[in-house]
């Protein structure tokens, strides 16, 4: 899933519902930024960088008590 484009990877988690795992959503920003890395300075695209890592750092705490739900055990 890694070579997949923003487009085709918003259109994976649009058909295998899911909107509602954040980490997908992370993957697709990341995706996004790779993407538009050559429209950004090196500033911008650090800034964007900073935030997407800034909420894949606050999935620490959402996974809490989310385990059975998202992987059925």
């Amino acid at each position: 899933m890694s070579d997949l484009n923003s487009q085709d990877l918003a259109k994976y988690i649009e058909q295998t519902g899911g909107m509602s795992k954040p980490w997908l959503l992370v993957q697709l920003r990341l995706a996004k930024l790779k993407e538009r890395r050559n429209e950004l300075t090196a500033q911008e695209y650090t800034l964007a960088l900073d935030d997407i890592q800034q909420d894949l750092m606050k999935l620490g705490q959402w996974w809490k008590g989310q385990e059975k739900d998202a992987f059925g055990k």
